[in-house]
């Protein structure tokens, strides 16, 4: 969690009120636990694997791998941009400074101390950000809770306490978007393969989800908190809901706002070293199989931060960043993970890329259809309107991307046994296309392939793309 959530959890809860506001926490920290139930079947699957992107080399080969790496890089990438973007403006909303200065320390000071320690100095900035959370949310609450006069009139007049429109469509977008995008995050998966035992995963996980909902619900509601006191929209009227906090916090003494940016500050700056190590793990692990001194690697990632800082100081908004991302993963995961039961041991890369790109496709051809325009098509493949545009755009894109990737999957494993069938006549050999490949496993039909019993691969070993 960064400075993100100061923006996005309160922007969400003057547009989908408290309906919103649990959806949205919950939809956030429920996905958390798809790593204990994934992790331990990908260690039996690939042992010597340390992210997902190592299982996917040696179930779908070469080619799908480094299709993954440039998703999850780019992932990370956009991450990094929406950090420094978030941090910037926390800054400036809080003390009207400029920007720019406190991005470029922010990046510069995360940069030397993750090229030093590395993932473990990123694992105790972790805890510093769990401790500085933990403070923030006492002191926001109480200060909140004495200082700030709710207006029941306001109460009623907000509708905040209604269900609508946008809440409903985030009971399946949310979900959707989260989940996936969570299998792009490199740094999540080495946090969960550097757990001991598949129990120590599970009490990690299971403590991180409860209070990562918490915290993010608590969040959400001085959003509520906000609309209901006067403190947003404000005089002048400030339509942009993401500055909900900074606005309630006008109301509160300077000391709390002091405190508030600290925190904020310590929050950024470990969300962006976990960005920056897992960059540098995902680099070196997959694209140069841990052979090019890590310094090289280190040194390319400093590099990317330039464009990185220049983006975050022009960056749209914080929740947009997010969407592209999660549009990105919500077309490519569920045709990923397909490989991971063992009675799909036909299914190959081929049909993983093709898919994912198929799914973005089906995204542009329903927005082109939806609105009438191929423009639109094309902005509603980066969410351009956001979430909240009051009609069924992103709610379609969001069922387009999986279900349209899974179709385009299947027309892809359609055409590729075709061609290797119509191969196999013409050159009079035996079609093998649908058999067995040695490290599926013995599979029953009585029961589900996903076994702990089932043969192991060798992490060396790598999968068929076609």
């Amino acid at each position: 969690m960064g400075s993100g959530i100061l923006f996005s959890y309160p922007q969400l809860a003057t547009l989908a009120g408290l309906q919103g506001v649990i959806v949205y926490a919950i939809s956030s920290a429920a996905p958390i636990l798809v790593f204990a139930i994934l992790t331990p079947i990908i260690r039996r699957k690939c042992p010597e694997g340390f992210v997902l992107t190592e299982w996917t080399r040696q179930r779908y080969g070469l080619i799908t791998a480094l299709y993954l790496s440039a998703l999850t890089l780019l992932t990370l990438f956009l991450y990094m941009v929406a950090e420094l973007s978030a941090i910037g403006q926390v800054v400036t909303a809080l003390t009207g400074l400029d920007a720019l200065p406190v991005v470029i320390v922010e990046a510069v000071v995360t940069t030397i101390y993750t090229s030093l320690g590395g993932f473990k100095i990123s694992f105790l900035t972790d805890n510093v950000q769990g401790t500085m959370i933990v403070g923030l949310i006492i002191i926001a609450t109480i200060t909140v809770g004495v200082k700030t006069e709710i207006k029941p009139e306001l109460i009623e007049s907000s509708g905040l306490l209604k269900p609508n429109l946008v809440g409903w469509q985030l009971i399946y977008i949310l979900p959707i978007a989260i989940l996936t995008n969570y299998f792009f995050l490199a740094n999540f998966w080495l946090r969960a393969f550097a757990s001991k035992t598949d129990k120590d995963l599970w009490i990690g996980i299971s403590v991180a989800t409860v209070f990562i909902t918490i915290v993010l619900t608590l969040v959400g509601v001085a959003g509520l908190v906000a609309a209901w006191s006067g403190a947003w929209p404000g005089d002048p009227p400030q339509e942009d809901g993401s500055i909900a906090f900074f606005l309630l916090l006008e109301q509160l003494p300077n000391w709390v706002v002091g405190i508030v940016l600290v925190m904020a500050v310590a929050l950024s700056t470990a969300a962006f070293d976990s960005l920056q190590s897992a960059t540098v793990s995902t680099a070196s692990n997959d694209l140069f199989r841990n052979r090019l001194n890590i310094w090289f690697v280190r040194g390319a990632v400093v590099l990317i931060i330039f464009p990185v800082v220049v983006l975050a100081l022009k960056a749209p908004g914080i929740l947009q960043i997010y969407l592209i991302t999660d549009l990105l993963s919500a077309a490519t995961i569920p045709v990923l993970v397909i490989g991971l039961s063992d009675r799909f041991y036909w299914w190959r890369g081929f049909e993983v890329v093709v898919g994912g790109l198929g799914g973005i496709l089906t995204v542009f051809i329903f927005g082109t259809i939806y609105y009438g325009s191929a423009q639109k098509g094309g902005e509603l493949i980066i969410l351009e309107e956001g979430l909240y545009t009051g009609d069924w755009g992103a709610f379609g894109a969001f069922v387009a991307a999986p279900v349209g990737g899974v179709i385009w999957g299947f027309i892809a494993l359609a055409v590729r046994l075709g061609y290797q069938y119509a191969q196999s006549r013409i050159h009079h050999t035996r079609f093998d296309a649908l058999d067995r490949p040695y490290f599926a496993g013995v599979v029953s039909e009585e029961r589900d392939a996903i076994n702990p019993q089932d043969e192991v691969a060798s992490a060396k070993s790598t999968g068929k793309f076609f």
